[in-house]
Formats: C-alpha cells, structure tokens, sequence
C-alpha cells in the first residue's frame, strides 16, 4: 500500500502550501523564519526539531492563530476543507464524547446519517462504544486523545495538521490510529505531523522538515536527511542528534 501511495503523490498538485516569512507572539519578536513547505496528496510530512525549536509556532500560523504572522498558507478545496488534531485535548466538560462528535458533524456540515455511519465506526475503531454517552472530564489521557482523533477523522477532509499525535496512546490506540492514517492517505488526503517519536516517524513520513532554532536547517527524505548530516545509512534519530 505504501509503494502505492509514493506513485499516486509523484507530480500531484499540493493540498497544502505554506510560505512563512516570519510569525511569532510578540510584536518585533518572530520565532520562526522563512519557514516554506507542500504537502501533496497522500503524503506525510513529518515536523520534527528539538524542543522550543518552532514546531508548535509553524503549526499556529498556518493556521492563521497567531495575530504576529506574516505568511502565505494555502488549503485546498472550495471551501477548505482540513482538520486539525491538537497536543493537548481541547473538549467542552458538559458534553459527552457522542455530542462533542455531533457538534463537530455540524461545523463539518455532515448529514445525519453519514454522521451516524462515521461516528459508529470510529467509536468501534477506537475501543470507545462503552463511554460514548460519557463526560470526557472523567476519561483518561489516552481517551481524551482518541476522542481528539476521532473528531479529527469525521469528517475526512482533504488535510490533516496533527501535532504529536502519540502521547498518551497506548500500541493498540496507536496501530489504529496509523491504520485509519494510511487509509485516508490511500483516499488523497495530505497529512502534516508533529511529533518526537522518531523512530514511528522514520517508518511512517514519506518527507520531513527539520527546524531548529527557528528556521529549517534540512528537509526532504531519510536519504536527503543523511546526506546532510553526512551519515549515510543513519537512522532519523542520529540525523536529528547531528542537524540539531
């Protein structure tokens, strides 16, 4: 499925294209500059770099919460169409994980029946049917995180932006959620990842963008990777130790 993947993205149009200029949290303070990338359809990128390096600010900016920002970011679709699964869950305490789902249907402008069918299977997917009329205040990390990643996957957008997607998931959680990953990448949808997990990462990213200190210090492939830090043969974790 992955040789499939790599021929169907070769030469495709970009789903999501961003050009930073520069973006931080203060005026006349930018943290990151010059940050310019594509994710096209069916690929992974992976976003990695040492802490405080400006993973989480690039991801702010492309999309558009940083009021300091001088960027150009396109999503593609008519409207837009992407979702975005955070670090840390984000929920409303008096709403079950069924109507934080439904809630989400209706920004997504889901009909109720195609939400049904989506919801039901996410919830079988993620282990999550016996909590589904549950608060989400009362479930652990992981159940917030899959409750992150379920809302994420409703609606099957065109681009997904996930910032470290593995914290606090357990393996089985994790097999799921790559496994729901890899098919909507099948279907054309372009995934921007975060995370610190490198060695899933240099499994699962077809491409990666290294920041450090703000600015992008190599990109491209694993093999890219290991001609820059002239370690040929390296893992992405020896890469990352050498680059950063």
């Amino acid at each position: 499925m992955q040789d499939r993947i790599l021929e169907n993205i070769r030469g495709a149009e970009p789903v999501l294209e961003v050009d930073i200029q520069e973006a931080g949290y203060e005026p006349g303070r930018p943290r990151i500059h010059e940050i310019s990338f594509q994710v096209v359809p069916g690929e992974l990128l992976g976003l990695i770099g040492p802490n405080g390096a400006g993973k989480s600010t690039t991801i702010k900016a492309v999309l558009g919460l940083l009021k300091d920002c001088k960027a150009d970011v396109r999503i593609a679709g008519n409207p837009p169409r992407y979702a975005y699964v955070p670090e840390q869950p984000v929920f409303y305490e008096d709403l079950t994980l069924w109507e934080h789902l439904d809630l989400a249907a209706a920004a997504f402008g889901m009909d109720d029946n195609h939400f049904e069918e989506q919801a039901e299977q996410l919830l079988r997917q993620f282990g999550m049917e016996t909590v589904r009329n549950e608060l989400p205040g009362g479930f652990s990390k992981g159940m917030k995180q899959k409750m992150m990643l379920m809302i994420g996957f409703l609606s099957k957008p065109d681009v997904y932006i996930v910032d470290e997607p593995f914290i606090g998931l357990d393996p089985r959680a994790t097999r799921d959620f790559l496994n729901l990953l890899l098919e909507e990448r099948r279907r054309g949808a372009g995934v921007l990842m975060s995370t610190h997990v490198l060695d899933t990462a240099e499994k699962i990213c077809d491409r990666f963008v290294l920041i450090s200190a703000g600015r992008i210090v190599s990109e491209g492939t694993l093999y890219h990777l290991r001609e820059a830090a002239g370690l040929p043969g390296a893992s992405l974790f020896d890469c990352f130790d050498a680059l950063t």
